[in-house]
């Protein structure tokens, strides 16, 4: 069976920047398993896997904009320093709540006397990413 809009997938997966600098892996543990479209992995990531079959690998380059997306300049904002009641240190990932209380995770870019720079794109915004999985299973979902 070769994967389509309706499979449940168990699969080995590997994430890397294009560098090398591997993000995250699997392929030293159990194998993840998703139905496809079900919101686990990006549309960009589920839909190069159409047509694969348990036994295939492969290794895809994903430009940002099919991965997290472009770094976008605008998403990194200054704070004042008083507004943080924690101590924080550079690289830090703080939990901020957006107008709607939802959780926006910020990370702590640079530290000043009075203001702290904080970037809410994702980690990954911007890179390249080098996404290499090994299909397990496929079935019908």
């Amino acid at each position: 069976m070769t994967i389509n809009e309706q499979s449940r997938i168990t699969l080995h997966f590997e994430l890397a920047l294009a560098d090398g600098q591997l993000v995250d892996s699997n392929f030293d543990g159990a194998p993840a398993q998703f139905v496809y479209g079900d919101g686990s992995l990006l549309p960009e990531f589920e839909a190069v896997l159409i047509g694969m079959s348990a036994g295939d690998e492969a290794s895809f380059s994903m430009a940002p904009e099919k991965a997290f997306g472009a770094h976008n300049p605008s998403n990194v904002q200054t704070m004042a320093r008083s507004q943080f009641g924690i101590d924080i240190e550079e690289g830090m990932v703080v939990s901020f709540a957006d107008q709607a209380k939802n959780e926006l995770p910020g990370v702590i870019k640079s530290i000043g006397e009075q203001q702290v720079e904080v970037d809410f794109n994702h980690p990954l915004a911007g890179h390249t990413l080098i996404y290499r999985v090994k299909i397990v299973a496929v079935e019908e979902a």
